[in-house]
């Protein structure tokens, strides 16, 4: 860890590249951009119509010629090119202010735990495109447990979920270093799809992804859930908009289907772990974190699958760039390693 923060601490600008939403972070200004990654061509000309915010509301809304692409997938970078073009856009006039201060600019991104060379490569050609002429990667689960405040540079047992749209990747830390850690493909978007199949296969309803937000606020309203709520959407059938009245304990065991996933690999996790980390988690828990951490029910059932403490990150979604900005600033002071002498 001390030789990745000796780089870091020369970065003037930290990106995190999620599937859902796009963040950076710039040195001494704090968090400037925080945007979905989403933007909109079109199809018969190659121009860039919208990104961000706009671009989100337009899909499923959008004319023939008008696609909305992702170009982000499982914190991946799928489409460079239009990667470089949605950055671009999102940060306007700041990058290039920062750009003409430092020409020699250095950039840190999150790259997801295990990510092969290939997603490495084209998070790096993303940011060369951009300007920068060296780029930093750190693992994501490093710089979320640091932006969660966690002490991961103590010889003590760490252990933090970072839950996001695609992917959620499970590690124990311990000196700086990830000591086990396993990434699963099941994320938010797995969970809506899941809430999306229950009501087309029970009550014959297509509903729109925007349709899905109102459930998750409903089941994880406090105090006691509502038995039913109101849905809109399409008839299989005859394609006519129509209003169903929804079971929301139906809807809550459709979501447990792929929340299980999660548990079995907090279970491969803790399995590789040696036994004395173990005993650590036992009473400081996991950290979760994400944007899919405030999912309704996720905390509660996994202390009961567990038995261990389950603490959700103050604003859990932006733990992974504040964690980079936190290096880059110099914040987390490494334990010393040095060789001792006689």
């Amino acid at each position: 860890m001390t030789v990745s923060l000796a780089h870091l601490r020369r970065c003037s600008v930290a990106v995190d590249l999620g599937a859902s939403r796009t963040r950076v972070y710039l040195k001494h200004q704090g968090l400037v951009v925080d945007e979905p990654s989403v933007a909109a061509v079109n199809a018969h000309s190659g121009a860039l119509i919208a990104v961000g915010s706009l671009a989100e509301k337009m899909t499923g809304r959008t004319p023939e010629h008008i696609r909305v692409v992702r170009p982000i997938q499982a914190g991946m970078v799928v489409d460079i090119e239009m990667a470089q073009r949605m950055l671009r856009h999102l940060l306007g006039g700041q990058l290039r202010k920062a750009w003409r201060r430092k020409p020699m600019l250095r950039a840190a991104v999150c790259t997801p735990n295990g990510s092969g060379p290939l997603a490495q490569r084209a998070a790096v050609e993303t940011m060369y495109g951009l300007g920068s002429r060296r780029v930093e990667l750190v693992d994501s689960v490093i710089a979320a447990a640091i932006g969660c405040g966690l002490p991961v540079e103590e010889p003590e047992a760490t252990m933090i979920m970072l839950a996001g749209a695609g992917t959620t990747q499970i590690a124990v830390m311990s000196m700086g270093s990830i000591v086990a850690a396993e990434t699963i493909a099941v994320g938010g978007d797995a969970i809506d799809h899941a809430v999306v199949q229950h009501l087309r296969n029970t009550h014959e309803l297509v509903l729109p992804s925007q349709s899905v937000r109102p459930l998750h606020e409903i089941l994880s309203a406090p105090g006691p859930i509502a038995p039913s709520a109101e849905v809109q959407g399409r008839d299989v059938a005859s394609g006519i908009a129509r209003t169903v009245r929804v079971d929301t304990e139906a809807v809550r065991q459709a979501i447990r289907m792929p929340m299980a996933t999660l548990v079995d690999g907090i279970g491969q996790v803790l399995r590789r772990c040696p036994p004395d980390l173990v005993a650590d988690l036992t009473d400081r828990g996991i950290m979760l974190a994400g944007g899919s951490a405030l999912l309704p029910g996720l905390d509660m059932m996994l202390r009961q699958a567990t038995g261990m403490p389950v603490t959700i990150a103050d604003r859990p979604d932006v733990c992974a760039v504040r964690g980079l900005g936190a290096m880059m600033e110099g914040h987390p002071v490494p334990m010393p390693l040095d060789p001792l002498s006689v």
